[in-house]
C-alpha cells in the first residue's frame, strides 16, 4: 500500500516538478564544464517577494565569488512540501534542490516526519544567535538547528493615530500595555468614534495564538501531544478574544480579502499582526492614511504569569537539503549574506520592503530611516528590537490541526452553540482523531 501512495503522490507532482523548472539540481539549464556545474547551488521558494530577496543574495555572493552561480526557481509553497513528501517516501532525496524555503508553521512537522531530508547546520559555523530566539527554535530538533531564519514574523500593533486622536488618545496609551487596559480603552475609542479597534478573519485563531505565545503558552506537552483540556492559559486567551468581538472593539472579516480591505478602507483603528502586514497597511491608494500610522507592541495577557508583549506569527526559514552535493559552499552563502551582511539586509529592506529577524539589522543606517508612512519614525529597528523579546513556546508539529480546531471552537462558543469547557474538549478530541492518536 505506501509503494501504490508514493507511486500516487509521485505520478501527482510531475507536473509541479517541472514547473520548477525540472526540479532538484538539473534546472540551470546549463551544459559542458562539469567543474563550472560544482559551484552552482539551486534554490526553490515562493513568491516574487521571497524570489527577489534571494536573488540580491545571490548578487552580493557571486559578486565576490564570480565562479558561483545561484539559481532561484519559484515554487509554490504547498508544492514545496508536497514535493518534499515525496521525495523523502520514495527515496529519492537527490531530486531535491540544494536549498528550499519552509514556512516556520510546518518547519518542525516534516523536519520530524522526514528528518532524512534537511542537513544539520549546529556546527557551520552560522551564528543563529544572531537571530531572535523565538525564530531559531522553528527548525531546532533535539538542540541541533537544521534551518537559517529568513524574513520576521514579530507581531507588531498598528493604529491609526488619527482615530485615537480623536478620541483623546495618543500610541503611548497603547504601548506596554495589558488586554484588561486594551478592551478598556477600545470601549472608548468605539463609543467616539465608531471605529473598532482591530479586524480579523472570522475563524481563524492567529490573534488568539498570537496572544497564547505572547505568554508564553503552549498546546502542546512536552511531548508533543496536544494539550488544550485543563490550559487555564488557553482559557484566559479564548477569554479575552471572545470580549474583545462581543464588545464590538474586534470586527470579523469573511475572508482574508475583507480583511485587508478594513484596513485600506479606513474601517478600523488598526490590526496585529506579523510585521509583513506593514505592506498590506502601505497599499491603500487612500492619500490620508499616510502619516497617520504608528507601530508599537501588543497587549500582554493581563496577570498571566510569564505574559510579555510580544509575540510572532507566519514567517519562513531556509532549509539546506541533506542530499545538497555543495554543503560547504551552501553554508558559506548563507554566511556571507544572510547571517552576517547587514548590507543585504539594508538592500531588501529598501527595495522590497522585507524585515529581518537578524537582530544585528537593527543597528544599521537602513533600519534607523524613519518612515513617512508611520508617522516618520524607525519602526524597522523597532521591529527586529521586539523580535528579540518574543517567548520561545514549544509549538509542536501539528500546527496546522491545531489551528483548525480552535477556529472551530471559538466558532462554537461564540454562536452560543457549546460552552467553552465543552468546545475545547471537542477540539482536543478533534486533533487527537486527526492526528491518529
Amino acid at each position: 500500500m505506501k509503494k501504490k501512495i508514493v507511486a500516487l503522490l509521485v505520478s501527482a507532482v510531475m507536473t509541479l516538478s517541472l514547473l520548477a523548472c525540472g526540479g532538484g539540481k538539473e534546472t540551470s539549464g546549463d551544459s559542458g564544464d562539469d567543474s563550472s556545474k560544482g559551484q552552482e547551488l539551486t534554490v526553490w521558494c515562493w513568491d516574487a517577494f521571497n524570489v527577489d530577496a534571494m536573488k540580491k543574495a545571490g548578487e552580493i555572493y557571486t559578486a565576490k565569488n564570480p565562479d558561483v552561480k545561484i539559481n532561484v526557481v519559484e515554487t509554490v509553497s504547498a508544492d514545496i512540501q508536497t514535493l518534499v513528501q515525496t521525495y523523502a517516501m520514495s527515496n529519492n532525496l537527490d531530486a531535491l534542490p540544494d536549498i528550499f524555503l519552509m514556512d516556520d508553521q510546518v518547519f518542525a512537522k516534516y523536519l520530524q516526519n522526514y528528518p532524512e531530508v534537511f542537513a544539520e547546520l549546529t556546527n557551520s559555523g552560522i551564528p543563529f544567535s544572531d537571530f531572535a530566539s523565538a525564530k531559531v527554535a522553528n527548525s531546532v530538533r533535539d538542540g541541533k538547528n537544521y534551518g537559517v531564519p529568513y524574513d520576521s514574523n514579530t507581531v507588531i500593533a498598528c493604529y491609526r493615530t488619527d482615530y485615537l486622536s480623536e478620541a483623546g488618545y495618543t500610541i503611548k496609551d497603547l504601548t506596554d500595555i495589558t488586554w484588561d487596559q486594551f478592551i478598556t480603552i477600545g470601549e472608548d475609542v468605539l463609543a467616539k468614534t465608531g471605529m473598532p479597534m482591530l479586524t480579523n478573519v472570522q475563524g481563524e485563531p492567529d490573534l488568539l495564538n498570537m496572544i497564547l505565545q505572547s505568554a508564553g503558552i503552549s498546546v502542546f506537552d512536552e511531548k508533543g501531544n496536544i494539550s488544550l483540556v485543563n490550559n487555564d492559559g488557553l482559557v484566559e486567551a479564548m477569554n479575552v478574544y471572545m470580549e474583545l468581538v462581543e464588545k464590538g472593539i474586534l470586527q470579523e472579516q469573511t475572508d482574508w480579502s475583507g480583511y485587508q480591505g478594513s484596513i485600506n478602507n479606513g474601517n478600523v483603528v488598526g490590526t496585529i499582526n506579523g510585521s509583513w502586514i506593514c505592506a498590506t497597511i502601505m497599499s491603500t491608494d487612500q492619500a490620508e492614511q499616510e502619516g497617520n500610522w504608528a507601530v508599537t507592541n501588543m497587549p500582554k495577557l493581563n496577570d498571566y504569569p510569564g505574559a510579555t508583549n510580544y509575540s510572532a506569527q507566519g514567517g519562513s526559514t531556509w532549509a539546506i537539503a541533506s542530499s545538497c552535493d555543495n554543503y560547504d559552499l551552501a553554508v558559506d552563502f548563507f554566511k556571507e549574506t544572510w547571517a552576517s551582511s547587514t548590507e543585504f539586509y539594508d538592500s531588501i529592506l529598501t527595495s522590497l520592503g522585507a524585515i529581518a529577524t537578524y537582530l544585528p539589522a537593527a543597528s544599521s543606517d537602513a533600519y534607523n530611516e524613519v518612515s513617512a508612512y508611520f508617522g516618520n519614525e524607525a519602526i524597522y529597528s523597532k521591529i527586529v528590537s521586539f523580535g528579540g523579546k518574543i517567548p520561545t513556546i514549544n509549538k509542536g508539529i501539528y500546527w496546522s490541526e491545531e489551528k483548525e480546531a480552535l477556529g472551530v471552537a471559538l466558532a462554537n462558543v461564540m454562536s452560543g452553540k457549546l460552552d467553552l469547557e465543552t468546545a475545547i474538549k471537542e477540539a482536543q478530541s478533534t486533533v487527537e482523531f486527526n492526528i491518529g492518536m
